[in-house]
């Protein structure tokens, strides 16, 4: 098929969805409900390449396949529009953030709807509209109420690239996630944050009622971290203060030989008598803990070990963090990895407690003991074993007062302030005489300037002063308004509940339509945003929930993570300069075979390499199913509905178990038997199985047929138990391994320099007629002629009395 008739046939039938709305949906109670979402995408290109397409294709065959199963599917698709690249844009090139955001939104939502994917797009929202942010700043104001919101001076994560902060989960082994190649530095600044330890425990426990990836869900306990454990107080020598340190190991508290505090630890002035300059130097890094090089310095100032009384030497190391804990760590570098190579390197002494039950020798000179064992070096502790001892030792160290059982959280607060000006509006003014003011919930939105500098060095808020110089909500003195915007996590946390009811201007959503959408059933994307937005979006809905304004705990039932597209080794991206586009597919091959391609390559969790010679693999499938419809089609018989009803139940299992590239082996199966035994019923069952993958060209033939209806809305076909004949299963099995067979021989032959061209196939009588049936297939297979005897046969031909050897659904074969 030419170029011009794949574009005519996709824009016919995009244009024929649209005009009829088929998929247009509202609140039907005698359906069950389906919500199938992607994450929605960042407006940050004017194009869309392989690898979004893979993310897009796996949602819409789900839609399309619950569809049609009789579902009321909610699919919509919006665009998570504030953000950097624009910011950037603006700067670089003079475009209006706003301008180029919607260019960009307008460019990709025609690749979407040449995609062909069955979008509600009557749902379609933007966050950067201030139809949207009004509810992002009315969430802030009520989180404020409900003390979830608060403002501190706090180290923070710093990206020069971005020239603003970023949230924890935002550095990736200490580089911005979005400048891969920009180490993140700290400062000190007053910030806005949301209380998401305030939901640590729930957001945990809640865990295991999810259907997600076992990676997944380890990446988010991980990251909340919760630790039962031991704050013990480590009095500082010559002075009346204390440094605190949580552990989870009492039992190694006799082998501390040293501690490490954060750079920015609350006492560090005052522990910092020497080398004040290499401490200054560590404060500017962020240090991911599993980064190999641990840098430290040694601060003059020395700890009391509260159970042995020994003097231990104080270090300020870049791999403690002020935020996380106490800032503070004891070491034990003969029972601790990363305690032992720091012990290492700037060589101090290591002290054994625990070695092993058996017996067995052990110097800590190659490396540190961390397995469980008795404890030595203990004093009245000596002898027990180590996990008994955490217990022992811990209930003495509270019973003397020397610390006390707590239980703590790695998962810090979320911050959410951001100094650009492509965000949502922080409601807030500064007012000298009242301090930080809420915004009026009537006065919301707060809109952002049209006209600002973006040529200045900064944050571009802060020099529209027509925008910034205010009166103050309550005693109406001269104000100035916050000019931090919120990080763009803050829109993404609930945008799947605006979906629900979009167009609503008296709320953020309208409670009764989201009482039925919700939660969402099916979320597809992918894992970099496993302990970002998916946590925040789980802490949102528990939020609002107990703001009285949802009814469930969890906003993803399902998760779904697609695997990445690789093309030259490297993954699919811009940077590589190893896109595909969508455009140099679809004019060649058709945007089916795109789709097709890209679910059948790999399961869609797995990552795939991309490869020309598959896309032209699935190009020839699609045209083999269209000259289907060119064949005269023949009534039914008893295989027919077998191989039918067998395909439609194995087809149908893989299908709804996500598990496309095995599903489409199916459909292949069964249109090259469709070619060899042509029936109507077969073919139509085909056209709306496939229509998922291909739908444009299933519609197309759909309407060949006659058929006044769309396929993409037709009932998805049932199979009956009855009509699969397992004789002729076991049958198919034989035959299919009898060809396997010949062509194995077919090999040898060939391997010692011979031809054949023809095979003689010794059967048993009463299986010579299944076998004489299938004389065309084991020759399309083969490329041989083929003649089959059964080995009573007098008159057969065999020179080497193979027929001797034939059992039963085991035929012998001669070549020759």
């Amino acid at each position: 098929m030419e170029k011009s008739k794949f574009e005519k046939i996709e824009k016919k039938w995009q244009n024929n969805w649209e005009k009829s709305k088929i998929f247009q949906v509202k609140e039907n109670h005698k359906k069950p409900k389906y919500f199938c979402l992607e994450f929605f995408p960042y407006p940050s290109s004017f194009a869309l390449h392989m690898g979004h397409l893979r993310n897009y294709t796996i949602g819409d065959v789900i839609a399309r396949y619950k569809r049609m199963n009789g579902f009321n599917v909610l699919y919509p698709m919006g665009y998570d529009s504030f953000g950097l690249p624009a910011e950037n844009a603006a700067k670089k090139e003079g475009i209006h953030p706003k301008k180029y955001t919607e260019s960009a939104i307008k460019k990709i939502m025609e690749y979407q709807k040449a995609l062909g994917n069955s979008y509600d797009w009557s749902r379609k929202i933007s966050t950067h509209e201030p139809e949207y942010y009004k509810w992002n700043q009315y969430f802030f104001l009520k989180f404020l109420e409900n003390g979830l919101v608060y403002r501190k001076k706090a180290p923070v994560n710093w990206c020069l690239s971005c020239n603003s902060t970023l949230a924890n989960e935002e550095v990736v082994s200490g580089k911005c996630w979005r400048h891969e190649d920009t180490e993140v530095i700290q400062k000190e600044l007053e910030q806005w944050f949301l209380k998401t330890t305030a939901y640590a425990e729930e957001l945990l426990n809640d865990i295991d009622k999810l259907e997600w990836s076992d990676r997944i869900k380890t990446l988010q306990r991980n990251w909340i971290g919760k630790s039962e454990g031991l704050l013990i107080d480590f009095a500082i020598k010559n002075s009346k203060k204390k440094i605190q340190v949580f552990t989870t190991r009492a039992d190694t508290i006799f082998g501390v030989t040293f501690l490490v505090v954060s750079p920015k630890h609350n006492l560090i002035n005052e522990l910092a008598k020497e080398n004040k300059k290499q401490v200054e130097e560590l404060s500017r890094k962020v240090q991911n803990e599993e980064e190999k090089d641990k840098e430290g310095v040694f601060l003059g100032s020395y700890a009391i070990n509260p159970m042995t009384k020994e003097e231990v030497p104080i270090y300020a190391a870049n791999f403690v963090v002020a935020e996380y804990g106490t800032g503070a760590v004891m070491a034990v570098p003969a029972h601790d990895k990363r305690d032992f190579e720091f012990a290492k390197k700037y060589n101090i002494n290591t002290k054994i407690v625990i070695v092993p039950e058996s017996g067995a020798q052990f110097k800590a000179i190659s490396g540190a003991y961390v397995d469980e064992g008795i404890l030595i070096n203990s004093e009245k502790f000596d002898k027990m074993k180590s996990r008994t001892a955490i217990k022992v030792i811990s209930d003495y160290i509270e019973k003397n007062k020397l610390g006390r059982k707590i239980t703590q959280y790695k998962l810090r607060d979320w911050l959410i302030s951001r100094q650009r000006y492509w965000g949502t509006p922080i409601p807030i003014v500064y007012c000298k005489k009242c301090g930080a003011v809420p915004i009026k919930e009537k006065d919301l939105p707060v809109l952002l300037p049209e006209k600002a500098d973006f040529k200045v060095e900064g944050n571009p808020l802060q020099h529209v002063k027509e925008w910034t110089d205010v009166k103050c909500p309550s005693c109406k003195s001269k104000a100035r308004r916050e000019t931090d915007t919120m990080g763009g996590f803050v829109d993404s946390s609930w945008y799947f509940l605006r979906f629900c009811s979009p167009a609503n201007k008296k709320s953020a959503f309208d409670k009764n339509e989201v009482k039925y959408w919700m939660p969402v059933d099916q979320y597809i994307g992918g894992i970099e945003h496993a302990v970002g937005h998916l946590i925040y979006s789980r802490f949102f809905t528990k939020a609002l929930r107990d703001l009285k304004m949802l009814n469930f705990d969890e906003p993803f039932t399902k998760l779904y993570n697609q695997g990445i597209l690789y093309k030259d080794r490297h993954k699919m991206s811009k940077s590589f300069g190893n896109i595909v586009t969508q455009t140099e597919i679809s004019d060649k091959y058709g945007i089916d075979t795109a789709r097709v391609f890209l679910m059948s390559v790999a399961s869609p969790d797995s990552d795939m390499e991309w490869s020309d010679k598959g896309v032209e693999g699935s190009f020839k499938f699609l045209q083999k199913v269209l000259r289907l419809s060119e064949l005269k089609f023949r009534k039914e018989n008893e295989k027919d509905e077998h191989k039918r009803n067998l395909t439609i139940k194995n087809y149908t299992k893989l299908v709804e178990e996500i598990k496309f590239n095995l599903a489409i082996i199916e459909l292949i199966k069964f249109t090259d038997y469709l070619a060899e035994n042509p029936n109507k019923k077969g073919y139509e069952d085909l056209l709306k199985i496939l229509s998922p993958f291909a739908p444009h060209i299933c519609e197309e033939l759909w309407n060949k047929l006659g058929k006044k209806s769309f396929v993409s809305i037709e009932k998805w076909p049932e199979y009956d138990e009855k009509k699969i004949n397992k004789q002729i299963e076991e049958q198919e099995k034989n035959v299919d391994k009898l060809i396997e067979d010949i062509n194995n021989v077919v090999n040898i032959i060939k391997e010692k320099g011979k031809e054949a061209s023809k095979v003689f196939v010794y059967v048993l009588p009463k299986e010579k007629e299944i076998y004489s049936n299938e004389v065309e297939a084991v020759k399309k297979r083969t490329n041989l002629d083929v003649k089959v005897y059964a080995v009573n046969d007098k008159n057969k031909y065999d020179p080497s009395n193979k027929s001797s050897k034939a059992k039963p659904g085991k035929p012998a074969i001669y070549l020759e």
